[in-house]
């Protein structure tokens, strides 16, 4: 499933590949836990060809690496002016349900799939002042999409340090380049001791345990 992107979407979509590469970072005063990839909501700005691009954003991790959820919310400023929610979430989902995102108990808001990639989808709507209120009122943003056997897959994302985050300056690189290899090094020693694990279960299988 792809759209036709306009220049405005174009940009959007740099902004969001460029940050796809950059891991999220937590709050100046928050500490990771040991052995665990930085978390909490970042904002990083861009110069997108005559534009000024913002990205505030959040990623949920499972412990083994992957990327369960990316939301984004972007600012574009210049000869394009326009502000865009972005949702990406795993591959194999379901695409009329789209994404559905809620604010603790309220009412779910449904974003529509933009595109599908083999290793993920992404949805994404306008972005408006009423929602990036309720971000900064709430506890707990909830992101549900629908895998190929029909069932919902709700992430649930914590909006503390969301308000700091938008409203605050955006990350050094040097800090967004750290939190990157952190990130790196954490996947790369999960893949191994998935490695290490499947191998053990092989020799097992092999020996009739």
């Amino acid at each position: 499933m792809t759209r036709h992107i306009n220049h405005a979407g174009r940009l959007t979509i740099a902004a969001a590949g460029l940050a796809a590469a950059m891991v999220a970072v937590t709050p100046a005063n928050a500490q990771d836990a040991p052995n665990q990839p930085p978390r909490g909501w970042f904002k990083f700005c861009v110069k997108q060809n005559d534009s000024d691009v913002c990205n505030v954003q959040n990623f949920a991790i499972a412990d083994n690496g992957q990327l369960l959820a990316k939301i984004s919310l972007v600012e574009i400023k210049g000869k394009v002016n326009r502000k865009i929610l972005s949702v990406t979430v795993p591959s194999l989902r379901l695409i009329p349900p789209g994404v559905g995102i809620q604010v603790d108990d309220g009412k779910a808001q449904k974003l529509e799939y933009v595109s599908c990639y083999p290793d993920h989808c992404l949805a994404s709507a306008r972005l408006d002042d009423t929602l990036v209120a309720s971000f900064k009122k709430g506890q707990k943003l909830t992101l549900t999409s629908v895998n190929v056997q029909n069932q919902p897959n709700p992430i649930d994302v914590s909006l503390s340090g969301f308000t700091g985050a938008f409203d605050g300056p955006p990350v050094k690189e040097s800090d967004l380049q750290d939190r990157e290899k952190k990130l790196q090094e954490f996947v790369a020693k999960n893949n191994e001791d998935f490695a290490k694990k499947l191998k053990e279960e092989q020799e097992k299988a092999k020996q009739g345990k």
